[in-house]
């Protein structure tokens, strides 16, 4: 599964930003898929995440009622709404798709090159 994503930029705190993931290699209906974010100097860390049927979700703490991870298996892209953005979700973002496991906080096989988000305060 190979794996892009797109969508980051420059924003205002209050602002939106939608993120996309498109595939290709293999349909994502079969796949958990996740939107990951990283700052400089820490590791890597799960935003939010969605079973690869859609009955589930999971978001962190710091995101929850903000975020919202959605997909259309039918275009292969999952997304990430982001609304009233704040400084502190400055990252770079990645998506990731998982053979279905256990736990959609866990780990990932298949990861997209990263997008920049910048929240301007």
């Amino acid at each position: 599964v190979q794996l892009q994503a797109s969508g980051g930029g420059l924003v205002q705190t209050g602002g939106s930003l939608r993120l996309s993931c498109a595939a290709s290699g293999r349909t994502l209906s079969l796949y958990d898929m996740a939107w990951f974010r990283q700052t400089p100097g820490k590791e890597r860390g799960i935003v939010a995440a969605m079973r690869w049927s859609g009955s589930s979700t999971y978001y962190a703490d710091s995101v929850k009622g903000r975020f919202t991870i959605s997909r259309n298996n039918a275009e292969n892209t999952v997304y990430l709404q982001m609304n009233s953005l704040k400084p502190e979700d400055t990252a770079v973002y990645y998506c990731a798709a998982g053979r279905p496991r256990n736990s959609l906080s866990g780990d990932y096989d298949y990861w997209g090159q990263g997008t920049l988000v910048t929240v301007s305060s």
